[in-house]
């Protein structure tokens, strides 16, 4: 159909538009653990899914979650409608089966939970410029989730999970020969120490966060049985100086901030960091262009939500901070699809 490229279609309009479609079913098989379910059974048929979640609607509309699971590539499947079996896929029953540790489901029950909700005003935050989540009652983001420990519990795994695929790449790309010791800024559960002390034999590290987060990072630090080279440290960035250390990685940690924070963050790690330290930063940098990496845009706006100032970044942008505040060079590594470590050398 070569001849019609120039032809208006509606194809793209309509696929975003009802975007919400499709990943509010993603987001309720996530919540209703279907695929953590299929991992243990290995293979079900719709009927045995539909006894084992309790639904109560037609087996027609049964049939059409699943086989859209199917269609988007998240299932697979042999036979059709009512013997139709149903198995995991080589992605969903690595990362969406509970029970595994390379489980992200976290960020996926965050989004259902919280942020779905919240992104319907996303107008209100355009108009306003305020956050549109918890903070919208007067409450500050971080202190209502550190106050709750569930809700601080599935925010770290949220965390975790959006970037374990980014932290695996970043332990096995990045040359860490002239490093003995790292420090993760905001380091969460510590994946990011735990895969670069996984990949990396010579490496010590430390996961640095505040003070609830840390019973946290040791239990999965105790998981992944590294607490010879890992340990959880807790800290508070905007009161205390960074511990020292060869690199130091924030893992989308300066987003979170307006302008100013960032620089001031970034000094942080300039002072705690040797001649010929590295600072890096792990997140959805936005390409110079501004028109590849829609996930590091989408992600800027979800800080709109969030924080109301903070904001996602490109490397020029990272570049500047850094220079004014003294580094030499900076440079970017892409990571796994939308993310990249920008570096910065002392």
């Amino acid at each position: 159909m070569e001849h019609q490229h120039n032809q208006p279609t509606p194809e793209t309009i309509m696929q975003i538009g009802t975007g919400f479609w499709a990943s509010k079913i993603l987001l309720s098989a996530v919540k209703f653990q279907v695929f953590t379910i299929l991992a243990e059974q290995k293979t079900m048929t719709a009927a045995q899914i539909k006894s084992h979640l309790g639904f109560e609607c037609t087996d027609r509309h049964v049939f059409d979650y699943l086989d859209a699971l199917t269609t988007f590539g998240f299932l697979n499947r042999e036979g059709l409608l009512e013997t139709a079996k149903y198995t995991n896929s080589l992605n969903t029953d690595f990362f969406l089966d509970k029970n595994k540790p390379s489980y992200i489901g976290g960020m996926l029950e965050m989004l259902n939970n919280r942020l779905y909700g919240f992104w319907g005003n996303l107008e209100d935050g355009l108009l306003t410029g305020q956050p549109q989540n918890e903070a919208k009652k007067g409450d500050n983001l971080f202190e209502k989730i550190y106050a709750d420990p569930d809700r601080l519990k599935e925010f770290i795994h949220a965390m975790s999970g959006i970037q374990m695929g980014s932290f695996m790449a970043f332990a096995q790309k990045f040359d860490f020969s002239n490093a003995k010791t790292l420090v993760d800024i905001g380091g969460s559960a510590g994946l990011l120490s735990l895969m670069v002390a996984k990949h990396q034999p010579h490496m010590n590290c430390t996961t640095w966060d505040l003070p609830p987060v840390t019973p946290i990072a040791i239990e999965t630090i105790q998981q992944f049985q590294l607490q010879d080279r890992v340990k959880a440290e807790a800290g508070d960035f905007f009161k205390d100086q960074f511990p020292k250390a060869d690199i130091i990685t924030m893992g989308n940690i300066l987003h979170d901030w307006d302008e100013e924070t960032k620089i001031m963050l970034i000094k942080k790690a300039y002072d705690a960091l040797p001649e010929g330290g590295t600072l890096i930063a792990i997140e959805g940098i936005i390409d110079e262009d501004r028109n590849k990496n829609v996930f590091g845009l989408m992600m800027s706006l979800n800080m709109l939500i969030e924080t109301g100032t903070g904001f996602d970044y490109t490397l020029a942008d990272f570049s500047k901070w850094a220079k004014q505040i003294g580094f030499k060079s900076t440079t970017i590594l892409p990571l796994e699809g939308p993310t990249s470590a920008a570096i910065s050398y002392k």
